[in-house]
This record gives C-alpha cells, structure tokens and sequence, in this order.
C-alpha cells in the first residue's frame, strides 16, 4: 500500500527534472568541484601527459608495415 505514494512522489520529482529550465549555478558547481576558471583540457580530455594519447603520425608510422602488407595481399 505504500508503494504507491512513494512511486507518486519519484514520478513528481522525475517529471520535475525532465521539464526544468535548465538553470544550473555553473559558478557554485564549479566552486564545489574545486576547479578553477582558467583550467581546461589542453590537449583533449585526457590531458597532455596522458600516455594513451599519441601523435597521429606516431601511429602511422607504427602501422605503416601492417597496411603495406595488406595492401599486397589485396591485389
């Protein structure tokens, strides 16, 4: 029998977050994170001394070979 009212009570509050205006306090969220306003990402998300994040020409070097290989094995 109490499971209604509390359903009822989730749904108001779902209903509430779906159609809000949207007006989040940026400042105060980034004040509670602890981030300050200068920082960013500058080189992607990961950051730049991130060691999965590799030049792109790194890569086509590596691969270089594999693609000639399969390349000839194509023809």
């Amino acid at each position: 029998m109490g499971r209604g009212r509390a359903k009822a009570k989730q749904q108001k509050v779902a209903r509430k977050l779906k159609y809000s205006s949207g007006g989040t306090d940026l400042d105060r969220l980034r004040s509670e994170l602890g981030v300050a306003e200068d920082e960013g990402s500058p080189s992607g998300p990961l950051g730049p001394d991130d060691p999965y994040t590799e030049p792109q020409d790194d890569l086509v070097d590596r691969y270089a070979d594999l693609a000639d290989k399969y390349s000839e094995s194509d023809k």
